[in-house]
């Protein structure tokens, strides 16, 4: 299929803020099935786990090691698919990786021992360390500075509740013999159809084109060297971003909240897998509210109004962290909500700290910068955190490192972000000057 070449509509070639690609929205739901599949991988491994572990004899620390691998494999992976799209094109890597991890989950299903699952699961992993670097750098150019948080939002929101629905019915599938091979196989179908989808329906934006950028001031894209990450640290708030997103023990909750309700409380799989639902709901809130919220407070405050809405989030998760894991309410309804709140407070950072990452970089780097703050920040901390948990949860239980990751190390990283209001203003304006002088530069008689 040939690729949208059509331009964005532009008021003004310097203020990227009134840019608006054709058909952003229809292009952005066409990724949709993407980044469920990519998300789904790590979520549904965690529901399915104490099916497995009671099939193939494993530990809680199995789990550990298992989304460790993943995340470290991401580390790796992340930044080769990112350099892959920007030779061969987003569209190619994004088709290419899906099928790639449909193939690996299946497989996942026919693992007869741990080593064997393990193997399968990291190259399964290999192809979902491309999606998301590569979509946000998608999401730049389809959307403009003031309508990015409500796209990540919904996107995120919309995946979130869609992952909701299906874990649930995995857990039960699960239940029964080899139920958790059954699992691997939907999930892997799942795969198989976005990877299609994206293939026959997906229309590339030029880069730059969110901004408001000439496609022909658009330099080609660079590779990911020592070179193109040193530009990307050059800018204090990305660094400052890297740093916060290692410090985000909110990454681990999902992973093993099921197994704390089990191990801890004494629920069944199945009555704990119940709050994935309320879960999922908090989560889509989240992320559509604050996707909304962002736009609206950048717009009126764009200089400071998103740091604080980080920071914000970040607080608000902790003390909602703490009531739903420290404290025993005996009832599964009241964690079910309290899961939930978790949820929602955390939904809030994507539509806010990904358009704050989008707005201190290049359109060039982008890629390569969520391939540094994705693949391999994220990734590094929740795999440090896996492996972390999973070793101590066995030694001194889950509550316990619940307590210092989700609460305590989250009020540290809300008090971090603070750093962010010295250096924001600064970065913004300098990227968006810069894209003013190569417009102005390209059309000059």
């Amino acid at each position: 299929m040939p690729e949208n070449t059509a331009a964005p509509h532009r008021t003004t070639l310097a203020d990227a803020t009134t840019t608006t690609v054709p058909r952003r929205w229809r292009r952005l739901a066409v990724l949709a099935p993407t980044v469920l599949t990519d998300n789904s991988e790590t979520s549904v491994l965690s529901t399915l786990f104490a099916s497995i572990r009671q099939t193939l004899g494993l530990s809680l620390g199995s789990l550990g090691v298992l989304q460790a691998t993943s995340r470290i494999v991401g580390v790796i992976c992340g930044p080769l698919w990112v350099g892959l799209a920007g030779r061969l094109g987003r569209k190619r890597v994004l088709v290419a990786s899906g099928i790639w991890m449909a193939l690996a989950t299946a497989a996942c299903a026919a693992a007869q021992n741990y080593v064997q699952l393990l193997l399968l699961f990291a190259l399964a992993s290999v192809g979902a360390a491309a999606g998301q670097p590569v979509i946000h750098d998608i999401i730049a150019d389809l959307f403009d500075e003031n309508s990015r948080g409500r796209a990540v939002g919904w996107l995120y929101g919309g995946v979130t509740l869609a992952g909701s629905l299906i874990t649930p019915l995995i857990a039960r599938i699960a239940g029964a013999p080899g139920g958790w091979r059954t699992g691997f196989l939907i999930l892997a179908a799942l795969m198989l159809g976005a990877a299609l989808l994206a293939l026959f329906r997906y229309e590339e934006p030029g880069s730059g084109a969110g901004d408001g950028l000439l496609s022909k001031a658009v330099p080609p894209a660079p590779r990911l060297d020592r070179g193109t990450v040193a530009a990307l640290f050059r800018s204090r708030t990305f660094t400052l971003m890297v740093v916060q997103r290692l410090m985000s023990g909110h990454l681990l909750a999902g992973t093993f909240a099921v197994v704390f309700l089990v191990d801890t409380y004494g629920f069944t799989t199945a009555t704990a897998a119940l709050v994935a639902v309320p879960s999922g709901i908090g989560y889509f809130l989240g992320t559509v509210v604050g996707g909304i919220l962002n736009d609206r407070v950048h717009r009126a405050h764009p200089w400071h109004g998103r740091v604080t809405l980080l920071q914000l989030a970040q607080f608000l998760y902790a003390g909602a962290a703490f009531a739903g894991t420290q404290i025993h309410w005996g009832s599964i309804g009241v964690f079910a909500a309290l899961f939930g709140l978790m949820a929602f407070f955390q939904g809030l950072n994507p539509g806010i700290n990904r358009p704050l990452v989008m707005a201190v970089t290049l359109p060039e780097l982008r890629g390569p910068a969520f391939a540094v703050l994705i693949s391999v920040a994220e990734a590094a901390a929740y795999a440090v955190f896996a492996l972390g948990a999973g070793a101590l949860g066995d030694v001194i239980g889950l509550q316990a490192v619940f307590l210092w990751v989700l609460t305590i190390l989250m009020i540290f990283n809300g008090v971090f972000c603070g750093l962010l209001h010295l250096t924001y203003p600064s970065d913004v304006r300098a990227v968006r000057t810069d894209i003013a002088r190569r417009n102005t530069a390209l059309t000059a008689p």
